[in-house]
């Protein structure tokens, strides 16, 4: 099984997680429009595509910025190095979040 991003930062905000209900549920947690990618559950191999996550518990901006801080991340690296010749570009994540239906905000 692939390590989702929630458990190689062991951040605590997956559904049921420690900090979950100090800091909210981490987007990459429970977005379904990029489950599957590189292998994981929900957005959980794929967070640097998502708006509204946290790195350190800090917001990290508009895309630009925040792709920049997610390419020096050590998970982010981490899958693109187990990935390989497989990992999907994050435009190609972003088309796919493009072309699906908005997800539900949890309650």
């Amino acid at each position: 099984m692939k390590t989702h991003c929630w458990e190689f930062k062991n951040c605590g905000r997956e559904p049921g997680g420690r900090n979950n209900g100090a800091s909210g549920t981490c987007p990459a947690a429970t977005d379904e429009r990029l489950n599957g990618a590189h292998g994981g559950k929900n957005a959980g191999r794929a967070c640097w595509a998502l708006r509204s996550t946290l790195c350190g518990n800090d917001p990290q901006g508009d895309l630009a910025q925040r792709f920049k801080n997610c390419r020096a991340c050590d998970f982010f690296k981490a899958v693109v190095k187990e990935e390989g010749a497989g990992f999907i570009f994050t435009v190609k994540l972003h088309e796919r979040l493009q072309n699906s239906p908005p997800q539900k905000q949890p309650a």
